[in-house]
């Protein structure tokens, strides 16, 4: 069907060639739909892999497109789809080891301190009790984290032993091993805000300040989106953020300390960018688009 607008679908595009990218969703959220709009718009043909239904035969590694976008909501589906889509020789973005790398704040934290890269103090302990008599040397307030994990979701504030205690203990009666591992950084005194910088291959594309009343800024919990200057300082610590990870499209998260310091705080492997979108005057969907493209000419 021919869109309003006299641009032809993606779908009706795909009769004449067939596509080689595909966008591994299972959820069309606001960046998904932008995105595949903007693939619209270009009329480059693509296939929505759904990861809840998608069966692969491992003893057919063969796959019909040549690149792959996870989009997938689920850390977990999105890397076992990036996994097996690589093994078929597609080239997915962001990779299989971005994926898992990103989606495990400890292995974040290991690669970004081994480059050198500012990031706040931590503390991770196999058991939550070993953390709680940690938290003596290491000093409170700090912020406890699951090692998986977006939205701020399962994120704390320990202000003393006492809240500590309490957190703790409902940690240790975590079914999973892998959520017993207690994840602590210390707590940045932030002015109100943090940075959430997007950055495609190389280029820093921009960076919004997501304020907020809480001490969480995340959009999801209802942070207000505002243009934050590319300083020099900002763009190199983010372009080397990029770099310890490998290439890819990122969110990476920044913290300001009272004093102005700039500490790395996460780096998101599917990024979001609508609060982003609103507050820059850049098409951020098609930046995130031009760099798809990119991948696909070269494979």
């Amino acid at each position: 069907m021919t869109r309003d607008d006299g641009v032809r679908s993606a779908e009706e595009f795909a009769n004449e060639l067939p596509p080689r990218l595909a966008v591994i969703a299972s959820r069309i959220a606001v960046e998904e739909k932008r995105i595949l709009d903007e693939l619209d718009r270009r009329r480059v043909p693509y296939h929505v892999l759904d990861p809840r239904t998608a069966v692969f035969r491992l003893d057919r590694p063969k796959a019909p497109w040549s690149v792959a976008l996870a989009r997938e909501v689920s850390h977990h589906r999105n890397l076992t789809v990036a996994r097996v889509l690589e093994h078929a020789g597609v080239t997915v973005v962001n990779s299989a080891a971005a994926i898992a790398l990103c989606g495990d704040k400890l292995l974040t934290t290991l690669t970004l301190q081994a480059a050198g890269l500012p990031v706040p103090r931590c503390l991770v302990t196999a058991t939550p009790q070993a953390a709680v008599d940690a938290l003596e040397d290491f000093g409170y307030p700090a912020v406890v984290k699951p090692l998986t994990g977006s939205w701020g979701r399962q994120v704390a504030r320990l202000t003393d032993r006492d809240a500590a205690e309490a957190v703790l203990e409902l940690r240790e009666a975590l079914p999973d091993p892998h959520q017993r591992i207690t994840y602590v950084q210390e707590y940045v005194d932030k002015p109100g805000r943090d940075i959430r910088a997007l950055v495609f291959g190389t280029e820093v594309i921009g960076a919004v300040y997501r304020v907020s009343d809480s001490w969480r800024t995340n959009t999801a919990r209802d942070a207000r989106t505002l243009p934050c200057p590319l300083t020099p300082e900002l763009e190199s610590l983010v372009t080397a953020t990029a770099a310890a990870i490998g290439p890819g499209a990122y969110g990476v998260d920044v913290l300001e300390d009272r004093d102005g310091r700039l500490l790395v705080n996460e780096v998101n492997h599917t990024p979001q960018f609508r609060g982003a979108a609103e507050a820059l005057d850049v098409n951020l969907a098609g930046r995130y688009v031009d760099y798809l493209v990119q991948q696909m000419v070269r494979n």
